[in-house]
């Protein structure tokens, strides 16, 4: 009972077995896929369920600061509860990458409810940093050090 519940299905992205046939995942990992698709997939992404998905696509250009996590947070705890009922979601934390600032780690909790099995999930989330402030930005060079006749323009679209 408990494999019928959990389920097997295609694997993601799609692959070829070593028998020609299509890749298949089951049980664990199948869940775990399932929670990836989630995650990676924006709502209005998928033409005929619209409402698939998790809105943290909503937040690329959102501030790396602990209010962006907490709706981050929020937004994956609602997708997956209502998109992967196998699981129960136990805690969803959203960690920054101290080197790449760009980069943030979803680390959901969760309970597989066949199983009373405890598991993890760690997805990496990329983001677009804020633009540079002015102490931060490149220098401004003079117009002189580039003469507009070493760069000249074509109206037409036209390169030389």
């Amino acid at each position: 009972m408990t494999s019928n519940f959990i389920g097997r299905g295609w694997a993601f992205p799609l692959r070829v077995n070593a028998t020609g046939g299509i890749g298949m995942v089951e049980r664990d990992r199948e869940i775990a896929e399932a929670i990836r698709l989630i995650l990676g997939t924006a709502p209005g992404e998928r033409p005929m369920r619209p409402e698939f998905g998790c809105g943290i696509h909503e937040y690329v250009f959102a501030p790396g600061d602990s209010t962006t996590a907490g709706r981050i947070a929020r937004e994956v705890r609602i997708a997956l509860e209502r998109w992967e009922p196998r699981i129960g979601v136990d805690e969803v934390v959203i960690a920054f990458d101290r080197v790449d600032e760009g980069t943030l780690y979803i680390d959901v909790h969760y309970t597989v409810r066949a199983t009373n099995d405890r598991r993890n999930l760690v997805f990496p989330f990329y983001t677009i940093p804020e633009s540079p402030t002015a102490e931060t930005a490149a220098p401004d060079f003079p117009a002189a050090q580039f003469p507009a006749a070493q760069f000249p323009a074509t109206v037409d679209g036209g390169g030389r």
